[in-house]
């Protein structure tokens, strides 16, 4: 495989982790995936929810858990860590502070567009920040919004961009009617934001990485895409079913006995469609059964906390802890594929093979 150079940072494998949430991929999957190569993430978001004082301060548990976390995760790599930031999180900014301030290598943002940013991640024309911006995006036109953005207000554009399909598990940046419509597969959505960044690398003169993400699942997928033109892959789905996961055993078990038909779209609180795993308290909310909630803080911009059926957050921090009945998981398309749980090592030198074997095809 090919290494993953991003300005002074060089992953020796061209895989990121994908940044789950909730507890899912904390500093113990992280340091983990750093450790073998590739980029490790923390979710940011609702990683203060296992303080003790959540409810009554959140955003000061969540600035604390992340700071903790980061530190955790350094203490046991030398390798490159990133941060996942929800662009609707209410308190975004805090957390890409934070990001910045703790010296982490990328924070990658999605859930809404990366523009008006805290200056801390901020380019200074050519000078770039020690923290790397890495946009999350599912089509040109918002990379082109972006792009477009950057360039009249910084001066420079980012080093980095994330395609997401609509095969990724968790929140989903399309439409309903889109996720499945062939026109909005990866494959098709990828080449048009690749050539839009080549206009980028021409007028800024600089290198601008395009990352294949969404369904990526074994190295011939790894292959594909850096045929395709992509500089690396990130992986979400495959890094749950690890033994250093962060999420608990249960959580992790409900990817090996899914099947296909399990996995479905939801509306989520958040306003977006979402891919999860159908279990009792999916099924119990397509019923119109409200699950009571209060809401002491209001951590994301797009939910009504009044009309919502059930807390989002909550919900996935039951499922993060095991307690399935009052909550369910996110996965990928492709989970009912994952059928073990190995080691991040055992897992990336599988893929590494299966890289090997797909490109020698190919050649």
């Amino acid at each position: 495989m090919p290494s993953l150079k991003i300005g002074e940072f060089t992953a020796k494998i061209p895989i990121i982790q994908g940044g789950m949430s909730v507890g899912v991929s904390l500093s113990g999957l992280a340091s983990a995936v750093a450790n073998e190569g590739g980029i490790g993430v923390i979710g940011a978001a609702g990683i203060g929810m296992f303080e003790e004082d959540f409810e009554r301060n959140f955003k000061g548990a969540n600035r604390r858990a992340l700071r903790k976390e980061i530190r955790k995760a350094k203490e046991m790599t030398d390798g490159l860590i990133g941060v996942n930031v929800l662009m609707a999180l209410t308190d975004a900014d805090e957390l890409i502070k934070i990001s910045a301030e703790e010296k982490v290598n990328f924070v990658f943002l999605g859930a809404g567009l990366p523009l008006k940013l805290p200056e801390e991640v901020i380019p200074q024309g050519e000078k770039e920040p020690f923290t790397k911006v890495v946009p999350i995006v599912s089509s040109a036109r918002a990379t082109k919004i972006i792009f477009d953005y950057w360039a009249k207000n910084y001066g420079n554009v980012p080093s980095i961009v994330v395609v997401e399909g609509p095969m990724a598990g968790g929140h989903l940046g399309f439409k309903k009617e889109q996720i499945d419509d062939p026109n909005y597969a990866l494959e098709k959505i990828f080449p048009p934001i690749l050539e839009t960044v080549k206009g980028y690398e021409k007028r800024f003169n600089k290198e601008i990485l395009v990352v294949a993400a969404g369904g990526i699942f074994d190295g011939s997928d790894i292959c594909k895409y850096i045929s395709m033109g992509a500089a690396g892959v990130q992986m979400g789905t495959r890094f749950v079913a690890t033994y250093e996961c962060d999420a608990s055993q249960k959580f992790k078990e409900m990817y090996l006995k899914c099947k296909k038909e399990d996995l479905e779209i939801i509306k989520s609180p958040v306003g977006l469609p979402g891919r999860a795993i159908r279990n009792k308290f999916i099924e119990d909310v397509e019923k119109g059964i409200r699950k009571p909630f209060k809401c002491p803080w209001k951590c994301l911009k797009t939910c009504d906390f009044r009309t919502s059926p059930y807390c989002i957050a909550r919900a996935l921090t039951n499922a993060k802890e095991g307690k399935l009945d009052d909550g369910f998981t996110f996965a990928g398309a492709n989970a009912y594929r994952v059928n073990k749980i190995v080691s991040v090592k055992e897992l990336i030198e599988g893929l590494k093979e299966e890289y090997a074997e797909s490109c020698e095809k190919l050649n």
